[in-house]
């Protein structure tokens, strides 16, 4: 097989429509475009949206909301599920994955001080409430922000 000698599977391909050829291939004349009116003149197309005149739909429905493309989406962990990593153990994203805690980190990860810390850990993250660094330094562990 030569590359000369490629071609398409058998019905894969139609040959296009040949508009304006004349009345024997049954689209000469006007070529499918009718008689007169606004779709007949070239040009025509119209702009996106546009309903005749009438309202267009983007228009008649109304706005909602506001999405700030400066926001950040920061993922929050409570202190009470630390708890799940051994004593001493450092706790950073990867450790965070591989328990299940988080799947994506996004812009970031903020410890809350939600409930209560039985191990001392060593936890790198983004952010840190001022309560959950109460809680982490009562258990005698650290919060480094990274």
């Amino acid at each position: 097989m030569n590359l000369s000698e490629l071609r398409p599977a058998e019905g894969s391909r139609q040959s296009n429509w040949r508009r304006g050829r004349g009345h024997g291939s049954g689209n000469g004349k006007t070529a499918g475009r009718g008689h007169k009116g606004q779709g007949a003149r070239s040009g025509s197309g119209g702009k996106t949206g546009f309903e005749g005149g009438q309202m267009p739909l983007y228009r008649r429905l109304p706005k909602r909301g506001f999405k700030c493309r400066n926001s950040k989406e920061i993922i929050v962990i409570n202190v009470d599920s630390l708890n799940v990593f051994d004593n001493d153990s450092i706790v950073d994203i990867d450790a965070l994955k591989a328990v299940g805690l988080i799947s994506n980190p996004k812009d970031g990860v903020k410890i809350l001080g939600v409930g209560e810390l039985d191990k001392k850990l060593t936890i790198k993250v983004h952010q840190f409430s001022k309560t959950a660094v109460e809680k982490i330094e009562a258990a005698g562990g650290k919060a480094e922000v990274i």
